[in-house]
Parts: C-alpha cells; structure tokens; sequence
C-alpha cells in the first residue's frame, strides 16, 4: 500500500480525511458577512525573545513564526486543541494524491498588501522553492521538496524527489509554509533573505510597529478577505525572563502569558483575580551542551566526566521546584523515538565521573564557561550545574547573556565566539515530529544550529532515511538510536522537557496548540 498521510503519528486518519474533504467553509460564507469581533480592543501578550526575523524562508526560532502566524497566510495552520490536527487556511481544498504528489487549490479572493494583487499559486511555487534556492539554514523543513508545478492561477502541485513524512507536521503548517508575494520580494532584492524588512504582508494582520526589545504592535489587515480574527490589535511584549511576564500580567499589563514552573504550584494557591490557569505538555527540549572543537572540551572523558556528574533532579527541584520531568532524549513522550530512558544515568554517578576525569587527566586548568540565557530558569540551572561539577573538581563561570547576543553565539557567520563557547544550556522548540528534534544536529548544521559541532556518519544516514520511513516502528528505532550516538559524543546532557503552564483572564478564548503555544491570529473572547 502506498504510504498516505494518513498514517503520520499524531495526525489521525479521520482527521486526515476530514481535513481533504473540507473545502473553505469558511472562505464560501460572504465576505460581507463576517464581523472583526472585538473592534478597537487589542490583545497584550507576552513573548520570550524580540524577533529578529521576519522572512518565512529564513526564520529563526519559535516566537518569530508566531508573528509570522498574524501577517502571512499558509495552505495549511495548526488546528487549536489538545490533540495534533491540522486544518485549511489559504487552501480551499489539499490532497496527497499518492507518496511524491500533493495537489492544492487556493482560495480565491486572498491578497496581498501593497496593491501587490491576489495570492495566486505562482506564489506559492516561489515561496516555497526559494527556500532551496537560497540555500536557507532551515531548508531542511522542505526535506525532498523538487519543485512546485504551476495548473492553474489557483491550482499547482508540491513535488517530492521522495516521500517525506514530516509534509503534513512541519513543512505546511508551520514556518517554511507561509505565503510571500513573488513580485515584491523580487522587487525588494534578489529573492533571498529579507529579514525584518517585509515587502509586503498576506494576513489577517500587518506589522504596524517594531520597537526593538520593547513592542512588537500587530493591526487588522483591511486587504485581509479570509476569516475574521477575534482582535483588532495584538501587542506583543518581548520578554526574556517569564517571570517579569508574570509580574506584567498581576499588575494588568497582559491578557495572555506563559507562566513559570517554578511559579506554578503559587499561582495554583494565589490565582490573580479573574484569571484562568490551564497546564499544557511541552515538547521544548532542554539540554546541556559541550562544544567538541573547543580545545577545553576536546577529550571524550572530560566530556562524560561532565555528564556523569550531573543530577537532572536536582536542577529540575530547583529551577523548577520539583514541577517538571526529566528528560530522557531530545524527542517528548507521546513522540515517535522517545527513550524510555537514556544511556547516562539521569541522575549521574559520581564515581563514574571521577573516573573519566582521571582518564582525562584531570579537570581542566582554566574554569570552563557555562553560557546561558539572562532568565531566573537558566540561571539557576547554571548554579546548580556549577555546584555539581565542583563535586568532582571542575570550576565554572557562569556567562548570562540576553537573548540578541546568546542565539547568535554558537553561529560562525557571526565571527569567532564559537570558538570561545565551551558549555551552553540551551532550549529548543519543537514540533509534533521527530525529524524537528533531530534535525538540527545534523553534519551540515555544524556552526549554523549545531553548536556542539557534534558531526556522525550514522546520525547523518539516520536522519535522511526516517524521513521517507513508512513504517512507524522502524522509524522510530532509526530516532533512539540518533539519540544514543549523540548521548555517546558526550556532548550532551539531556534535561528536560518542561510544561507548558499559562494563565489569562477570564473572558478571553485562547487558540493554542497541543503543546500550549499560541495561535494568535485564532484567539477570541471578551476583554
């Protein structure tokens, strides 16, 4: 039988089908018909970083891609609820008609800003090739895209050199998907990155204001044709520590915000007036990264000298007082290629430690740097991952930096701090497919995502084969064994995968993802 997207974990075959069926419900009601449901009110939110770019074949990282969400359109979105589902957006109708073939059809009437005319699927053709053409970092999103076939103004087909499971998870609903305009990106350049300099928008929003590190300020598109938002405005405060997001929404300068671990169970006690709380699973994965080619960390035993020292209990009871789990690998449970537990004790072994400290040669000379992200969560988990190396003799400073200076650390195109960068806590975001996890550690991302520098033949193989891997088993097999040989490069100490805690207040409808993440352009409600 010839594999159909029926089968991807996570999106069911009713829910397959029922999406193919559906056909613009919502694009057939009379434009004259709908309402912007909350005209004049504008939507405060809270994000963890500022954003820092804007164009979809580029994108950098979760919060960017929630605003992409608001001024661009896609064929697909995500659909809001506590199970994975997908559902059309630009599209009218969407079809897998067998492995390699994905028939679209446009809605008529969607347009872009700037007189720059009607969405068509020419644009869809350039927006989704020039992720290869380019030579984007995250063109692996499009996996084996070959081309986009152009049948008519509305019509065209996405062509695959293979079969390419993550399609319908990640390539179409999320970054790489949305909708740009061929003739003002062209106009604006060559076609390549335009960073935060968008020609022109194709959403319910568009980017009134930017004010660097302070406000990101969204409007109602008035060229906007498909379904009415819930707000006229959104105002999206960037914030690096969640903490100072809490602080915010009780002094009642936010509606929406993600909340704390570490405050969670307080808020449970003491809820802020008129507030909802809801807990959500996360497919973050946070871990403790050592940067192979730094002439510090370039023995194997030191490196898992590191790793056996560490207990993930004792960071989690105090970065997120006892409120998060641990994580046994990179990929979430619930997620095809969970580790029932990892190779490295969670909670370390000393003597073991010692014992590759002293095949090492010893601690090193010179304390090794631990950087991190300038947030109560990260500092304490370097405090905590101070303390614990110290028990076998390895000194550490800590470097907190903000969030503009610590994303671009481990990237060569931003000079030489890569080289200085020796152990970093970091988090990633996730999607509802393993392929998101992995594939950032992959050779060819060494020096873009790939901070460790970690490169492996098997683990490069291993990628490239799940991708077209039918049989879920098998292709969950192919992701623990990725794990393990990260695991084994001692590169990495997995940690956790947090939670997802948020609060609002009363009267507002939030649309969020699975994993708790916002789509805003979907939320509703009284303020």
């Amino acid at each position: 039988m010839p594999h159909h997207p029926s089968f991807i974990p996570g999106i069911g075959r009713r829910s397959f089908l029922k999406g193919v069926a559906a056909t613009g419900i919502a694009a057939a009601m009379p434009i004259s018909a709908r309402i912007w449901a909350q005209q004049g009110q504008t939507l405060r939110v809270s994000a963890y970083a500022d954003i820092d770019e804007l164009d979809p074949g580029f994108y950098q990282n979760g919060y960017n891609v929630d605003v992409m969400n608001c001024i661009y359109t896609k064929l697909i979105r995500y659909k809001p609820g506590r199970e994975w589902d997908w559902e059309l957006e630009a599209a009218e109708t969407i079809e897998q008609v067998d492995d390699t073939h994905i028939h679209f059809r446009l809605k008529p009437g969607l347009m872009f800003t700037g007189g720059y005319g009607e969405i068509t699927a020419e644009d869809v053709k350039f927006s989704f090739e020039r992720v290869l053409l380019h030579d984007s970092p995250v063109k692996s999103d499009w996996g084996p895209l070959d081309h986009v076939e152009v049948t008519g103004r509305y019509e065209g087909t996405i062509v695959l050199k293979k079969p390419f499971v993550p399609l319908w998870t990640i390539a179409l609903p999320y970054g790489t998907g949305h909708i740009v305009s061929q003739k003002a990106v062209l106009e604006a350049g060559d076609g390549g990155d335009f960073g935060m300099n968008p020609p022109c928008f194709s959403g319910p929003y568009i980017l009134e204001q930017w004010k660097p590190n302070q406000s990101i300020y969204l409007v109602r598109n008035p060229d906007w044709n498909g379904e009415a938002p819930g707000f006229d405005n959104i105002r999206i405060l960037p914030m690096d520590d969640t903490k100072t997001a809490e602080r915010a929404y009780e002094a009642g300068d936010l509606d929406f915000t993600r909340i704390t671990l570490s405050s969670l169970a307080q808020f449970r006690d003491n809820r802020p007036a008129n507030t909802v709380i809801e807990e959500y699973p996360s497919l973050y994965y946070v871990w403790l990264g050592m940067n192979i080619d730094n002439p510090a960390l370039s023995d194997i035993n030191l490196r898992r000298a590191i790793q056996y020292a560490i207990n993930v209990d004792q960071i989690i009871d105090a970065a997120y007082f006892g409120e998060a789990k641990p994580a046994n690998g990179l990929i979430a449970p619930g997620l095809p290629g969970h580790r029932e537990k990892p190779t490295v004790p969670i909670d370390g072994n000393l003597d073991k430690a010692r014992e590759f400290l002293a095949a090492g040669g010893g601690p090193p000379r010179e304390p090794l740097t631990i950087d991190a992200l300038n947030a109560t969560v990260w500092k304490t988990m370097a405090e905590v991952i101070q303390a614990q190396l110290m028990q076998i003799g390895i000194q550490t400073r800590i470097n907190v930096q903000d969030s503009g200076s610590f994303w671009t650390i481990g990237m060569e195109s931003e000079g030489d701090r890569w080289k200085k960068m020796q152990l970093v806590l970091n988090r990633f975001s996730m999607l509802p497919d393993p392929y998101y996890a992995t594939s950032w550690f992959t050779s060819d991302q060494v020096g873009i995502w790939n901070w460790e520098r970690f490169s492996n033949p098997e683990f490069d193989r291993l990628q490239q084969q799940a991708l077209s891997e039918t049989d879920p088993d098998k292709r969950a097999a192919m992701y623990r064994r990725m794990q393990d040989l990260m695991e084994a490069s001692g590169a990495y100490k997995f940690i956790t995968h947090e939670g997802t805690p948020v609060m609002y207040r009363k009267g507002l409808e939030p649309a969020l993802r699975p994993d708790g993440q916002p789509l805003y352009p979907e939320f509703s409600g009284t303020l």
